[in-house]
């Protein structure tokens, strides 16, 4: 696709879904706004003080279904781990000194596990990681920690593909994965699965990719992710 045909992404039409918390069964928990969190691998803060979780309005739509669903079957809320993740934040991200030591996940090829800056659904806010937390307040089992990252790519956890886990983490992640097909049918959208990770879905790349990736000088300061 030539860069004249690329849409921009406006500001207007990225969502923030912290105005949500108080009358929608969500949570959110935006990992990396926080250096000292302990689902932040990279310990490094990568977003600023104050970020907000921002969506595009077409995935914050499905994103609300989810939760309302898995509120109404399972009585569960949707907690939110990260979104938007500006072209900025991307950078940060590869120059944390996690990222130098495992070299590896960023590689090209079927086990990436890190896209390069301005690449993929996240600097579009056309991804999103989730996990469901329980009426008793927990999050659900579903194997491994959010964002846990391999060392050895070959042999992933995290990835949708891996069956050895007891058959209630199984089957909790393949009700997330449910609910998410289920609400993009609704909206009328595809959406992905990311196969590494069982957090994170996302728009199909094809769709994503008609797109320009979203740099904190694009928009509003009160709207910057770092």
């Amino acid at each position: 696709m030539s860069s004249s045909t690329v849409k921009s992404i406006k500001p207007a039409d990225l969502i923030c879904m912290n105005q949500f918390i108080d009358h929608e069964p969500i949570e959110i928990d935006l990992v990396y706004a926080d250096a000292a969190h302990p689902e932040n691998i990279f310990g490094a803060a990568l977003y600023r003080d104050g970020a907000q979780f921002w969506l595009h309005r077409e995935l914050a739509d499905i994103v609300l279904n989810v939760a309302r669903l898995a509120q109404s079957e399972r009585g569960a809320k949707l907690v939110l781990k990260d979104g938007l993740r500006t072209i900025e934040a991307q950078v940060a991200m590869q120059e944390t000194d996690i990222v130098k030591a495992n070299p590896q996940w960023c590689e090209p090829g079927p086990n990436r596990l890190l896209s390069p800056p301005g690449t993929g659904g996240h600097p579009r806010g056309m991804a999103v990681d989730v996990n469901l937390i329980g009426e008793d307040g927990q999050e659900w089992d579903m194997g491994t920690a959010f964002d846990h990252l391999t060392t050895d790519p070959a042999v992933n956890p995290a990835a949708r593909s891996y069956q050895v886990f007891p058959a209630n983490v199984l089957a909790n992640r393949v009700y997330l994965e449910t609910l998410f097909l289920r609400a993009a049918d609704i909206a009328g959208q595809t959406i992905l699965p990311l196969p590494s990770e069982w957090w994170d879905f996302r728009f199909p790349h094809d769709y994503s990719s008609q797109f320009a990736a979203i740099s904190d000088v694009d928009l509003p300061e009160d709207m910057r992710m770092t």
